[in-house]
C-alpha cells in the first residue's frame, strides 16, 4: 500500500524541510518530495503541523526495559519486548545487549536475536555483546568471574553469526578490551563482518592504537569503564578523541560530564559521535530496583547504582538523550537527530538505508512533537501512535 505522510515538517538527515511530503510503500521510503506534488493514488496520514518527522532512531546498546533484562531472560520474545518498550521513545532500530556471563547464556542470545529478526518490524537489527572479552580491571558492573579471552569456539560461533546477520541486513558488535584480544583474533572477527568497539579497558594508548589498525572500529560508551587521562599515560580515552574511530556517548548529564563531551565533540571530525542508552529494565517503567547477577540494582535520582554505588547501565531513553544534546551540550537539534540516527547507522556500516529520510531507506520514522515528545512511529512502515 503506498501512503503519503504529510503535514509536518521533514528533518531528511541533512536538513529540515518544510511543506514536503514521505511517500511509503511498505518497508520502503520511495519518494520525498513537496506535499503538492503527493500522488493522488497514495493513502494520505495527515500529520500535525507542529511536528517534525525525522529517522527513526538507532541504539546499539540496550540492556534492558520494559522491565525485561536480556541476560536474565534471552529469548527472541524477551528481545522483542524490549524493542517495543524503547520504540515508544523513538527507538525503531536497536540491538539488545547481552553483558558479560556464562557462554551458553551468551550463544542463547545470539540465537535468540537471530529469531527475533526474522519477525516482520521487529526493530532489532541485530546483537551487541558487551563482553566477556574485557578487562578485569575496569568492569564496571560486569560479574568478574565470567569475564575471559576468547576461545575456538566463541571464534567460531561468532564469526558465523556475524556472516548470517550481514545477510539479513543487521549487524554484530562486540565490546571488547584491546588487551585480552590479540591483533589476529581482531582481524579474524573483523573481516567475518563483526563490528568491533573497545570498552571496559584498561589498554595503553599505544596497544589501543594498534587495536584500531586490526579492526577495532569505535569506543563503547567512552570515558566509561575506561582509565582516566594521564600525562605520561593517556591510555584508550585519548585514542578515541584523537582519532577518527566513532565513538558512543551516554548523554544523561551523569555518565559523563557535559563539559567533557562538549571537548569530544570539539575533537572529533563530525559524525563520529553517537548517542546511546546503556538502558537497563526500569526504563520505561516505574520500577524503583531490579536484579543483576543475583544483586540489587536501585534506581536512585536519575542513576541505576547496586548498594555501595557502583553505576549500572543508565536510566535514559533516546529521546531524552537528544533532548540532552540540544540542552546540556548546545547542540543544534539536526546535529542532535544525526547523533541519534545516522551516525549510529554509520558506525554500524547500515547508512545505505537506515539514518535518513530518502529514497530507498527504510520506513523506519519517528514523530517529533513540541518539547521533544515523541508521538507516533514507523517500523518497517508499521505505525504506531502514542
Amino acid at each position: 500500500m503506498k501512503r503519503v505522510l504529510k503535514g509536518a515538517r521533514c528533518f531528511t538527515g541533512e536538513c529540515i524541510l518544510e511543506g514536503h511530503a514521505v511517500v511509503v510503500e511498505g518497508e520502503r521510503i520511495t519518494a520525498v518530495i513537496p506535499a503538492a506534488d503527493a500522488p493522488a493514488d497514495a493513502e494520505v496520514v495527515r500529520l500535525p503541523g507542529d511536528a517534525l518527522l525525522v529517522p527513526g532512531f538507532i541504539d546499539t546498546q540496550v540492556n534492558g526495559a520494559g522491565g525485561v533484562l536480556f541476560n536474565e531472560t534471552p529469548t527472541a520474545e524477551a528481545a522483542i519486548a524490549i524493542a517495543a518498550a524503547t520504540r515508544r521513545s523513538g527507538t525503531t532500530g536497536m540491538l539488545p545487549t547481552f553483558i558479560t556471563d556464562e557462554q551458553a547464556g551468551m550463544l542463547r542470545a545470539c540465537e535468540a536475536v537471530t529469531e527475533a529478526i526474522s519477525r516482520p518490524a521487529s526493530g532489532i537489527l541485530g546483537i551487541h555483546l558487551e563482553g566477556p572479552f574485557i578487562s578485569g580491571e575496569r568492569p564496571g558492573v560486569h560479574e568478574p568471574r565470567y569475564i575471559r579471552a576468547p576461545d575456538a569456539r566463541d571464534l567460531e560461533s561468532l564469526t558465523g553469526l556475524a556472516a548470517r546477520l550481514a545477510g539479513k541486513g543487521c549487524r554484530l558488535l562486540v565490546t571488547l578490551a584491546p588487551e585480552r584480544v590479540d591483533d589476529a583474533t581482531l582481524r579474524r572477527f573483523a573481516s567475518a563482518g563483526v563490528v568491533l568497539a573497545a570498552g571496559h579497558t584498561a589498554a595503553s594508548y599505544e596497544r589501543t592504537r594498534e587495536a584500531l589498525t586490526a579492526g577495532v572500529r569505535g569506543f563503547t560508551h567512552l570515558f566509561n569503564a575506561m582509565p582516566p587521562v594521564n600525562n605520561r599515560q593517556p591510555g584508550p580515552v585519548l585514542v578515541g578523541l584523537d582519532s577518527e574511530a566513532w565513538c558512543g556517548i551516554i548523554a544523561d548529564g551523569i555518565h559523563v560530564h557535559p563539559a567533557l563531551l562538549r571537548l569530544l565533540l570539539k575533537s572529533k571530525p563530525l559524525g563520529k559521535v553517537f548517542l546511546v542508552t546503556d538502558a537497563m529494565p526500569p526504563v520505561g517503567t516505574d520500577a524503583v530496583s531490579f536484579s543483576l547477577y543475583g544483586h540489587t540494582i536501585l534506581r536512585r535520582d536519575g542513576r541505576l547504582v547496586t548498594e555501595n554505588g557502583t553505576l549500572a547501565g543508565a536510566d535514559i531513553d533516546m529521546i531524552t538523550a537528544v533532548r540532552n544534546c540540544v540542552r546540556l551540550l548546545g547542540l543544534s537539534l539536526e546535529e542532535s537527530l544525526r547523533m541519534a540516527s545516522l551516525y549510529p547507522a554509520c558506525f554500524l556500516g547500515l547508512e545505505g538505508h537506515l539514518g535518513r529520510l530518502a529514497p530507498d531507506f527504510r520506513s523506519d520514522l519517528t514523530l517529533l512533537g513540541p518539547d521533544f515528545t515523541v508521538l507516533a512511529t514507523w517500523v518497517g512502515g508499521q505505525e504506531q501512535w502514542y
